[in-house]
């Protein structure tokens, strides 16, 4: 006699039936030719370590992108379209990490071929190049940004909605983001990318990270729509789909939180400018920051969504939060024009 399973078994055994069949595509995989590939990604460090970003993907060898976009984005544009959404990760794989030419570590994949691993390496301030390599494969290089221990002043920006329109409703948002082809179909928020243009111009060596609750299906797609727009050359900080040991799905608000506490532990003198949008989660979130850190918050940036735009975002968000009791000051605006007039107020530009 079969039963169901109990509540607390069902995301274990989600989790097992996910192994199960990744195992049977892996061997499919192998069979028709395909090898473990990286993906790469922009990092970011002190001059002590760096945090190394990529996802290990089984790809053919002989596919390769060729675009007008820096080395980077063509080596991530290897997967587009509907592939990065059904695009085989391998787990558990040995990746060969260095940094500037010179060979420093090992790191492994965890079970969605995720590469996110501090390096300890000793760096000059600045942009410098790691090169990351899986078993016999081609060798994939990535930016990394190395933030100067003088550095005060930082920004921190959600995606969608916020400096990308999808125009969907939220739910589907990441089926567009994995599905759709080209990205000119996608349109940047007005004056977003000058404004953000204007504060790294206004406080050289300030770092950008772009934190997100999509997927790293979606950094393909997400990595050519910044390049193509102009927005400041930056880390994608995304989060993985699918059930865990403990649960279906992986919590969107649960990694934000996680990445803002990990930031302002990493950079405790850096001051942010965190930006995001009024659909949802985004002012709860960063007023719970700003209370815990104000120390760590410069501004608090929030683009307002016109009428259209909360109806597919699920609603407004209903913290109303204009100023948190730290003294934190909080700027709304409908597009980059207006938040980057408001910053010029308090000083900051």
């Amino acid at each position: 006699m079969t039963t169901n399973p109990r509540p607390d078994d069902r995301p274990r055994f989600a989790a097992r039936l996910e192994d199960w069949i990744h195992v049977r595509r892996s061997r499919r995989a192998v069979s028709r030719g395909k090898t473990p590939s990286v993906i790469p990604y922009i990092g970011y460090g002190s001059t002590e370590w760096v945090r190394v970003l990529g996802r290990v993907l089984y790809l053919r060898p002989e596919s390769r992108e060729h675009t007008r976009f820096r080395p980077d984005v063509a080596a991530v544009s290897r997967v587009r379209g509907w592939r990065t959404f059904t695009s085989l990760s391998v787990p558990h794989e040995t990746v060969r990490v260095s940094i500037d030419g010179e060979h420093v570590t090992e790191v492994v994949t965890d079970r969605g071929g995720v590469i996110d691993a501090i390096v300890p390496v000793s760096l000059t301030p600045g942009w410098h190049t790691v090169t990351l390599q899986a078993g016999g494969s081609e060798a994939a290089d990535a930016p990394v940004t190395v933030v100067d221990p003088a550095a005060r002043f930082g920004v921190i920006s959600d995606i969608d909605d916020t400096i990308l329109i999808t125009a969907l409703p939220r739910p589907f948002v990441a089926a567009w983001n994995s599905f759709v082809l080209d990205e000119h179909a996608r349109s940047a928020t007005p004056g977003m990318a000058v404004m953000l243009d204007h504060l790294v111009a206004g406080h050289p060596g300030s770092p950008v990270v772009y934190l997100s609750t999509g997927a790293w299906n979606a950094a393909p797609a997400l990595s050519r729509f910044l390049a193509r727009n102009l927005y400041p050359m930056g880390p994608l900080l995304l989060t993985d789909w699918g059930p865990t040991h403990d649960r279906w799905f992986r919590s969107g608000r649960e990694h934000k939180r996680r990445e803002l506490r990990r930031l302002a532990q990493e950079f405790p003198e850096v001051r942010w400018v965190l930006i995001g949008d009024d659909g949802q989660h985004d002012e709860a979130l960063y007023h719970e920051f700003a209370t815990a850190h104000p120390e760590n918050v410069a501004a608090v940036l929030i683009r307002q969504l016109s009428v259209g735009e909360a109806v597919l975002a699920g609603g407004r968000s209903k913290a109303h939060l204009h100023r948190t009791t730290s003294g934190v000051p909080w700027v709304y605006g409908p597009d980059g024009a207006t938040l980057r007039e408001e910053l010029r107020k308090l000083g900051l530009l």
